[in-house]
């Protein structure tokens, strides 16, 4: 929507520079046909509309230009959703989180949970020129405690992406518990490290 109003200023500017290059005789003899008793304009005041008809095709010029600035960074380009992709998934690839001491190490991969991670994480990785929002990373398919696969879209690119996580039980980790001492102290955590990698297309 806002490309389409940007194009129309343009438009619009255009149309003002051609009225500013309409000569004064032709404007005389416009009115001389219809009203043959209007007073003759003086060439002042032909200036003074040329300037100001100048004036404001020049802002409509930088007004439009302007928006077509804004217009990009709020859109996502098929390149820079593909770099954002690929530095996400290397930067998630081979990380590793701790589950709940009292979560079961088969218990099933929360996709939608690392929805949420995948998103920022591509934001993240987006670069300077993109947008930071507008990406969408849509659950696909779940493999139980395995993983999962996303469907990675973002506003204004036209490409999609598949991202596969695979989700390992890596061991445990033992910690000890603030306040507590003896057994009541010791915590086990599930460890878990993400294989991650990523396509090109739907999933």
């Amino acid at each position: 929507m806002l490309t389409e109003l940007n194009i129309l200023l343009l438009g619009l500017s255009a149309v003002l520079l051609g009225v500013a290059c309409i000569k004064a005789d032709r404007v005389r003899a416009w009115r001389a046909g219809i009203n043959p008793s209007a007073t003759e304009l003086p060439d002042s005041a032909f200036t003074v509309a040329r300037t100001l008809l100048v004036v404001m095709a020049a802002l409509g010029v930088f007004t439009a230009v302007q928006g077509f600035g804004v217009s990009d960074d709020s859109q996502w380009s098929d390149d820079e959703l593909t770099s954002a992709v690929q530095g996400a998934t290397a930067s998630l690839d081979g990380s590793f989180t701790y589950g709940d001491p009292l979560e079961d190490a088969s218990a099933d991969f929360d996709g939608d949970a690392y929805a949420t991670t995948l998103e920022d994480e591509i934001v993240e990785h987006g670069g300077k020129d993109a947008p930071g929002f507008g990406v969408d990373a849509a659950l696909s398919a779940t493999t139980g405690s395995d993983g999962a696969s996303f469907l990675v879209t973002a506003d204004g690119a036209s490409e999609s992406h598949c991202v596969v996580v695979r989700r390992a039980h890596s061991g445990n980790v033992e910690t000890v518990a603030p306040g507590l001492s003896g057994d009541a102290a010791r915590v086990v955590q599930p460890k878990y490290t993400f294989a991650v990698s990523n396509r090109a297309g739907t999933c």
